[in-house]
């Protein structure tokens, strides 16, 4: 998606794409040091909302001298981000293109995100958060990322990709063992998420994404009233069954409610809410042209 010739073509716009505020990838964040103690903030870090995230990066811009931003697009908490940042920043942004999103976290994704917090709250080495300088609670921040990753996929991609193939156990002798591919799959991509993530940062990005909300007192229409001057891009994808299509629909009736310019495409693939992540030449070309077609 980013690249020469792609649609977020660095010959032809300025790109910025800031880590956000509470990561572990650069951005302070429960694992960055606290100055004032000279230890790992931990949970004395502050929960931080979308909106604090969104603050941190007009910082960022105001920084770069920026007056005018030509797109702001993201997929999943990104597209939160997306929305947030068109609400907050409407007199200084042109278009918004949120990508596989929604307008709030619904119980749904509440409850998987609860249930992958008990799995690192579980783990006897979270010491509730204090266990920067002892063994790190990768049992249960692994548990937690398998569940994660589950939501992102969907029953066809799953299918498709692994079936009910046995791995370590083509008897089919019954027993209490990782067997089938996808456990295998699982397995890995758990582990892999521990060797590069920090369980308690993990905590406070579920937390941030649950606390989402962009409606007023309910009510969407009004809280998009104020961004007539901005044009929308709304993707999602019929396998999403994280952020489903029906919460994009729900972002395109509030914005044509006011009469807002606003383009929607539902996106047919298998690869659930990931769809965003692989590539897609749908995606591509919707893009490209949305932005080729505005005023620069």
């Amino acid at each position: 998606m980013v690249g020469i010739g792609k649609p977020f073509d660095p010959s032809k716009y300025y790109i910025i794409c800031a880590n956000i505020l509470g990561s572990c990838y650069g951005s302070t964040g429960p694992s960055s040091i606290n100055p004032e103690t000279g230890e790992r903030y931990g949970l004395t870090f502050p929960i931080i909302t979308v909106n604090d995230i969104v603050k941190s990066i007009k910082l960022l811009i105001n920084y770069l001298g920026l007056k005018k931003i030509l797109s702001v697009s993201g997929g999943s908490l990104g597209g939160f981000q997306a929305l947030d940042w068109a609400v907050s920043y409407p007199q200084i942004t042109q278009s918004v293109i949120p990508i596989a999103t929604a307008s709030y976290a619904t119980t749904f994704n509440v409850a998987f995100n609860e249930v992958q917090r008990q799995a690192i709250y579980s783990d006897s080495n979270w010491n509730n958060g204090n266990y920067y300088k002892g063994e790190l609670p990768n049992l249960g921040l692994k548990l937690a990322r398998e569940i994660g990753h589950i939501t992102y996929l969907s029953e066809d991609s799953m299918k498709e990709r692994f079936g009910r193939e046995l791995r370590y156990n083509p008897e089919y002798v019954f027993q209490f063992k990782e067997e089938f591919e996808v456990e295998s799959y699982l397995q890995h991509k758990g582990t892999t998420f521990t060797k590069r993530f920090d369980a308690n940062t993990y905590l406070y990005i579920t937390k941030t994404i649950d606390y989402f909300d962009l409606r007023k007192e309910g009510d969407l229409t009004s809280t998009f009233y104020p961004l007539k001057k901005i044009k929308f891009l709304v993707v999602s994808f019929s396998s999403d069954w994280l952020y489903p299509t029906s919460q994009s629909k729900e972002i395109v009736y509030a914005l044509k409610s006011n009469g807002i310019e606003t383009s929607f495409v539902e996106i047919k693939t298998n690869y659930g809410h990931d769809s965003f992540l692989v590539e897609c030449d749908d995606l591509r070309v919707i893009i490209t042209n949305f932005l080729s077609n505005l005023i620069l």
